[in-house]
């Protein structure tokens, strides 16, 4: 197995880390909050007394849109986040190590089946709350999560930046940043993929985004986008 040439923080990407291996590769990591534990059977890594995590672009699409260019990773040290559609808790897991022991990830998902995994992720990670919860319906948990900085959705579902708009609504601050993953053939599977990011971008902005960045992520994931937005607030009702 390759060995660690050294490590060091990401140009662009704050608390993103680049490991420099002897075959002369390099992958990305993050900081490990829970040090000596895996999430999906990555591999750890060791350097001046600190363990990072590699950061599968091919398991994670927010790894994926750093590797492909993304303008800027908005996601800071002590941020709270709304993460709609966290599965078995890969990316939010370093989303946690992001933001740090100061910030909070509030792990949503709609499916019972994954929520075991999730919990389990969440136990070694005190930044880290699950939430079985359906993200349609933002008013059932909104004695639970509080105004947050950053939104990040994965949801996968036809009408996903209604979905997103209305968690925006209740919970993410004036200014406060949007990631959102789009899988075209989850929306859509008549339409080109450009419609579909269209469409769905379209409707972002009509809910009051604005759009800084969008990245396509092949060759890691065929047919899906990552989306950078800022939330400008709900438009005034004409």
């Amino acid at each position: 197995m390759s060995e660690v040439v050294r490590i060091y923080e990401h140009d662009t990407y704050k608390k993103v880390y680049v490991v420099e291996l002897d075959d002369g590769s390099t992958r990305l990591a993050t900081l490990n909050l829970a040090p000596g534990r895996r999430v999906y059977g990555e591999r750890l890594f060791r350097w001046e007394d600190k363990e990072y995590r590699e950061w599968n672009p091919y398991r994670s699409k927010l790894a994926a849109a750093l590797l492909k260019g993304l303008e800027e990773l908005p996601i800071k040290e002590g941020d709270k986040i709304l993460y709609l559609g966290a599965a078995t808790g890969t990316t939010p897991s370093h989303v946690s190590d992001i933001v740090g022991p100061s910030g909070r990830v509030y792990a949503l998902d709609v499916a019972p089946r994954v929520m075991r995994e999730l919990i389990a992720v969440c136990e070694t990670r005190p930044n880290m709350y699950p939430l079985l919860a359906d993200a349609r319906k933002p008013y059932e948990y909104r004695h639970i999560v509080e105004l947050v900085d950053g939104l990040y959705a994965d949801v996968a579902q036809p009408d996903q930046a209604t979905i997103v708009a209305d968690n925006a609504d209740f919970f993410l601050k004036k200014g406060g940043y949007l990631l959102m993953a789009i899988k075209a053939r989850s929306i859509d599977v008549t339409k080109e993929p450009s419609e579909v990011f269209k469409q769905q971008i379209d409707e972002l902005k009509r809910r009051g985004f604005e759009i800084i960045d969008m990245v396509h992520l092949e060759p890691f994931d065929k047919d899906h986008a990552m989306v950078y937005a800022r939330y400008r607030g709900r438009p005034q009702e004409s």
